[in-house]
């Protein structure tokens, strides 16, 4: 089941472009053919530093099964295998992304709690393809259009860890070509072609124009992650030369930025107090951890990342109406967070609780 040399070895290079160094790899494994290549892929390139994982959200009656094939899988290729198992019911609007939300959740903390360096999950350039055009779409920003990104740092509640996406420079077919050659098992998730979701209409239609190039798209998302990387650079040192903050408050000077900058500082300020209401600290005693959670979970982040704590991510569409009321010298309210435009500052603290009649 050992893919071609060539193979492994450009595995090998793109997962340490992206990995820190030496340390367990967690391999986040559906079942799929994308998931299945990973695995084989890793275990030729980093065999005795793996663990892997597949995990059952109940969606499906096929599931456990799908799961159990993993696992056997796993115990030919002498990889250790452990099934996540959601146990809450997922229902409701959103199915999809509130999949997302519980497999990653459980997948950093069965990761983490493994002593993993890294989780790798298995992301391909069509992924990346279609993802842009969904954005793109929908008028995301540079955040938006930035995609999945190659690597990321994830909390989960106070503890963090680097995911990774090391197949995003392959395609779909070849990936799919490298687990057929293995003869090893897999499955097609029904839901991957049914018209009913965003995704799967967007798949079609890039099959189906051949102007649209998976590998320029997917580059094209690669520029835009460089231009959101170097604009959260630039609000980070604005947001430490801005900043103020007392026991029950924070603020900053929005005088001569420019709109995307603002969007970044103000995502910075609701986050402190989100933060700060957290762990019930004034601002002033805020630990540095504390501190580097605000800065990492901003702007690019946002996008992508799921919901691990109580802390959502914000969508575009109400940050610009915050702006807009901010603009104007008045006062909103978004995410449990009150902001106003006071003084020549933009200043945030916790929303009074809602009364109740």
């Amino acid at each position: 089941m050992t893919p071609p040399a060539e193979q492994i070895a450009r595995f090998r290079r793109d997962l340490e472009a992206l990995t820190p160094g030496p340390g367990a790899l967690a391999l986040a494994v559906s079942g799929g053919a994308d998931s299945i290549a990973m695995l084989l892929l890793a275990r030729a390139a980093v065999s005795g530093r793996l663990c892997a994982a597949t995990v059952n959200h109940g969606l499906r009656a096929a599931a456990a099964d799908e799961a159990a094939m993993v696992a056997e899988l796993c115990r030919d290729l002498a990889v250790p295998h452990t099934i996540l198992t959601v146990e809450k019911p997922i229902e409701g609007a959103s199915i999809q992304a509130r999949a997302r939300d519980a497999r990653y959740a459980k997948l950093l903390q069965w990761a983490l709690d493994a002593g993993a360096g890294a989780l790798a999950t298995a992301h391909h350039a069509d992924d990346q393809a279609e993802t842009f055009l969904m954005r793109a779409a929908r008028g995301s920003g540079t955040p938006g259009l930035a995609g999945i990104r190659a690597r990321r740092l994830a909390t989960w509640f106070d503890r963090e860890l680097l995911i990774v996406r090391p197949l995003l420079k392959w395609r779909r077919d070849e990936l799919r070509a490298i687990a057929e050659a293995a003869k090893a098992p897999f499955v097609d998730d029904p839901s991957n072609t049914d018209p009913a979701y965003d995704r799967t209409r967007f798949r079609e239609l890039i099959a189906h124009s051949p102007e649209l190039d998976v590998p320029a798209l997917a580059a094209s998302a690669a520029h835009a992650a460089e231009a959101e990387h170097a604009l959260m650079e630039i609000a980070s040192h604005e947001w430490l030369l801005r900043r103020r903050w007392d026991l029950r408050e924070v603020a900053f000077d929005p005088v001569g930025l420019s709109r995307g900058l603002l969007r970044r500082l103000t995502q910075f300020a609701i986050d402190a107090v989100r933060t700060r209401e957290k762990e019930e600290q004034p601002f002033d005693k805020l630990s540095a951890n504390g501190e580097s959670v605000v800065l990492s979970t901003v702007g690019a982040e946002l996008v992508e990342a799921p919901s691990f704590s109580e802390r959502a991510p914000l969508r575009g569409e109400s940050l610009d109406r915050l702006l807009a009321t901010l603009d104007a010298g008045g006062t909103g309210t978004i995410a449990g967070v009150k902001a106003s435009a006071r003084h020549a500052e933009w200043r945030f603290s916790a929303a009074p609780p809602r009364r109740s009649h």
